[in-house]
Parts: C-alpha cells; sequence; structure tokens
C-alpha cells in the first residue's frame, strides 16, 4: 500500500503556527480542525465508487456512491482532535475509539479501552492520531482493529517521524499511510523533531 506525504501548502501554514510554543489551546484546536477538514479530502481520494441510477430534474443518469461505510477511529486521547474535522467533511461517518497506554513493565502498549461500531468489517475504516513517533502505539492499535475484523484500514497522521513511518510500513504494509508533514527525527526520549510537544496535552489545555 501507499505512503503519501501531503506537504500541502494550506496543512504547511497552519502546522506552523501550531508548532509555536507560544500558541494557545483554543488557536492549536482550531488550527487543528482546519487541517483535519483538508487532510480527509486526501485520505478519502482513493476510496471505491460503484454506480447509481438516479434522476436529476433534467433527465436520468449514473452517479456514484461509496461503496462502503466509512469509520473513523481516534487513537485516545489525542487522535480525538482529528474527528471534529472529518466528521465535518464525512457526516455520515461512524466513529469508534481505541485507548492505548505503555505498560510500564514490559514498556509495551497495550488496550485499555476499545468500542467500534457494528459495521467494522465491511467499512472503510479511518485511525487517527496527530503524532506518529516510534510507531509502537500506532501498530498495536492497528493489530487490534484488524483482530476485530477491519480490512481496509487507513491511517492518517499530521507529523511523522522516519521511524514510525517504518515501523508501519514493516509491520502493516497493508494499510495507506497519510501524513500532513514528515519531520526530521526522534530525539533520544522519543519525541519528534522539530513535532509540536505534547499534542493531547496542548489540544485539552493539560500539563
Amino acid at each position: 500500500m501507499a505512503t503519501i506525504i501531503l506537504n500541502h501548502p494550506l496543512i504547511d501554514h497552519k502546522l506552523t503556527i501550531m508548532r509555536n510554543k507560544e500558541t494557545g489551546t483554543k488557536e492549536f484546536r482550531q488550527n487543528l480542525d482546519e487541517i483535519a477538514m483538508l487532510m480527509a479530502y486526501e485520505v478519502t481520494k482513493s476510496l471505491p465508487l460503484q454506480n447509481i441510477e438516479i434522476e436529476t430534474p433534467i433527465c436520468s443518469m449514473t452517479g456514484k456512491k461509496l461503496v462502503r461505510p466509512i469509520v473513523l477511529v481516534p487513537i485516545l486521547r489525542a487522535g480525538l482532535g482529528l474527528v471534529d474535522g472529518f466528521k465535518t467533511m464525512i457526516p455520515t461517518a461512524k466513529v469508534g475509539h481505541i485507548g492505548m497506554s505503555r505498560n510500564e513493565e514490559t514498556l509495551l502498549p497495550e488496550e485499555y479501552y476499545a468500542k467500534f461500531p457494528s459495521c467494522l468489517k465491511e467499512a472503510d475504516v479511518i485511525v487517527l492520531d496527530p503524532m506518529l513517533a516510534t510507531g509502537g502505539s500506532a501498530c498495536a492499535a492497528i493489530t487490534n482493529i484488524k483482530k476485530r475484523g477491519a480490512k481496509n484500514i487507513k491511517f492518517a497522521c499530521l507529523v511523522a517521524a522516519p521511524e514510525g513511518i517504518q515501523v508501519i510500513e514493516t509491520e502493516h504494509s497493508d494499510v495507506d499511510l497519510i501524513v500532513g508533514a514528515l519531520d526530521e527525527k526522534l530525539n533520544d526520549k522519543g519525541y519528534i523533531v522539530p513535532g509540536l510537544g505534547d499534542a493531547g496535552d496542548r489540544l485539552f489545555g493539560t500539563d
């Protein structure tokens, strides 16, 4: 499957505002909403369509409709920041949730919450998380979503490190990866450089 780095001028402009450490919660959230709408357009470009016969006020015609339902799955909690923008563009989308945390003994990600719509197996599933750093939590989340029967999965993130992209491409080569911006690297603490800090804390105003 494909890895797509968007490098879109409007995304780059809004992301620069979000990266600025002086940007407050309200402005951070607003720009994330706007970027999510732009990303939704790009993420859905390749969704399959089928023909449908309709009547316009003028004549009969063959139109198009989506083949499968769409399910958005934010990885808690930062992934919630992308949901509203995607829902604005895809108001019929259903929303599932998955929470991952690190086990302090094994240091591996573990699921602590999961709730999905019943149509997961038939849907186009778009997993959402603003940051892709080491890729550990994202990989574990995708694995657990697959275990529930999902077959058509895309992963959308705002900022990614090369290390995280490599992990997703290796562990889930069947998943399309759509990235707003590719950053330089991870530092020795596992943070994306230059990054934008902790997306969840900045989004919700927590420390």
